[in-house]
């Protein structure tokens, strides 16, 4: 009976994903298909959460299954960003669309990023202590027990690595390595190590123009196949996102949501908050926020239900190239570099909001204007390294807890709210990026404001 059930849930998702595919025919907008496939997957994992429950036999199989169509989609994105990392940074090089800003450029991405980070922790800090978050009063079961026995053999690692040693971790010295993805912090390593191809290849074309004239013709068919490749991925992202956003929905421990209710909506008031802090710097730079809301929404909304900000780098590439009219090179470095540094809700208000909430365990103040100024700076200065897949919040807390001597067993108690918590995270971490790149763009006049002011967003087409 079991088994019947299960195939039955496998052939609705099938029915959506060819309704979905009609839609596509029809020439329906992609972010349309987009927030189709959102709707579709919450009404349908709902009714698998209610008929079967969270951790039946039926529930659980069946995710597996949909986890073919969720989890290969992240996969095929995963498997594309080194790829297009590389060779989008070098063929913006080779396009001279970086030869005179790079320095510039670099420094406005990453202090943007850093900036926001910083505004981030304040707002962190300031949602904590209007909701009266307490770590004291937290509960442990088993499953956070668990958690805890897990991170405990992480924390001795972070507490040895100093930020001199966080920084020393985005350089490349194994590039080949670091094009597999093997290290947290391999994506950046990428990122510098094509900028230094990149004033290579500069130097070759100034003494050989002929060997420079054949690299770059290269680069520029290589660019043209991966970013064909790009295309073809992200075509499957309204399928992507329902099974994804099923998952969620049918697997989601909403009594532990309730338990924790008060600090899941004081988290989510941080990010919402934050996010209008991004549309307030787009105004100030006298850009529409209603313009970046509608064509930025199907990337975060992916971010949002994939909980992965690697994955969604390619759609963040190709939203602020195509539909903000980022250059390519500032998409890239703003999209790369928000990977790994600087990512507003992951290393910023994530660690301060558990850093306010056990302060008072160690006798601590959390009003204390001195403790709030330091943790800010902790927080800002610890967000190098922080990997943008799903964890990195965790590695971000357990930095900013053990720097400041502050207990750690918090981070293990809310892993039963961390799913739910972390699609916001790397949601605001996603608009993060775009924003830093949107308006590195606007500072360096390298973004066309007439693709920007578009009212209606292009679809991704074959």
């Amino acid at each position: 009976m079991n088994s019947f059930l299960i195939i039955i849930n496998i052939i609705v998702l099938l029915l959506l994903i060819v309704g979905m595919a009609m839609m596509q025919k029809k020439h329906v907008s992609f972010s349309k298909r987009v927030f189709t496939g959102l709707g579709l997957g919450i009404v349908f994992g709902l009714l698998i959460h209610i008929l079967y429950g969270t951790t039946s036999f039926v529930t659980t199989h069946t995710i597996d299954w949909f986890s073919i169509v969720g989890s290969g989609y992240v996969k095929l994105l995963q498997m594309i960003v080194m790829p297009l990392v590389f060779i989008s940074i070098v063929g913006a090089f080779t396009k001279l669309n970086l030869t005179k800003n790079i320095g510039k450029i670099s420094f406005l991405v990453i202090g943007i990023l850093l900036g926001t980070t910083a505004i981030a922790a304040a707002l962190g800090i300031g949602s904590a202590l209007s909701f009266h978050l307490d770590g004291v009063h937290l509960v442990s079961g088993e499953m956070e027990k668990a958690r805890n026995a897990e991170l405990a053999q992480t924390v001795g690692t972070v507490k040895d690595a100093t930020i001199p040693q966080q920084i020393l971790q985005l350089f490349p010295s194994n590039p080949f390595q670091d094009l597999t993805g093997a290290r947290p912090t391999s994506t950046i390593a990428v990122v510098i190590f094509s900028a230094i191809v990149g004033i290579a290849y500069l130097g070759v074309k100034r003494k050989n123009p002929e060997q420079g004239e054949f690299f770059a013709k290269i680069i520029d068919t290589l660019y043209a196949i991966v970013m064909r490749v790009v295309t073809l991925v992200l075509r499957l992202t309204p399928y992507g996102i329902l099974a994804l956003i099923t998952k969620v929905a049918a697997t989601s421990d909403y009594g532990a949501i309730v338990k924790l209710g008060k600090f899941v909506v004081a988290s989510y008031v941080a990010l919402i908050v934050m996010f209008i802090v991004h549309l307030i710097l787009l105004s100030l730079a006298k850009l529409s926020p209603v313009q970046y809301v509608r064509k930025a929404l199907p990337t975060i909304s992916f971010a949002f239900t994939s909980r992965t900000s690697a994955g969604t780098l390619p759609l963040n590439i190709k939203t602020q190239t195509n539909d903000f009219g980022v250059s390519e090179g500032i998409a890239n470095f703003a999209a790369s570099f928000g990977l790994t540094i600087g990512q507003n809700g992951c290393a910023g208000i994530y660690p301060a909001m558990l850093a306010v909430m056990v302060a008072p365990t160690a006798g601590i103040d959390p009003t204390s204007p001195s403790f709030i100024i330091t943790l800010i700076l902790t927080v800002a200065i610890s967000s190098f390294g922080v990997a943008g897949v799903g964890g990195g919040a965790t590695f971000a807390a357990l930095i900013v807890l053990s720097t400041l001597n502050l207990p750690i067993a918090i981070v293990g108690l809310l892993i039963s709210v961390e799913p739910l918590i972390d699609m916001g995270r790397t949601a605001l971490n996603v608009s993060g990026s775009m924003t830093a790149g949107i308006l590195t763009g606007k500072i360096t006049k390298e973004i066309d404001t007439n693709i920007y002011q578009e009212p209606k967003q292009k679809a991704v087409e074959a």
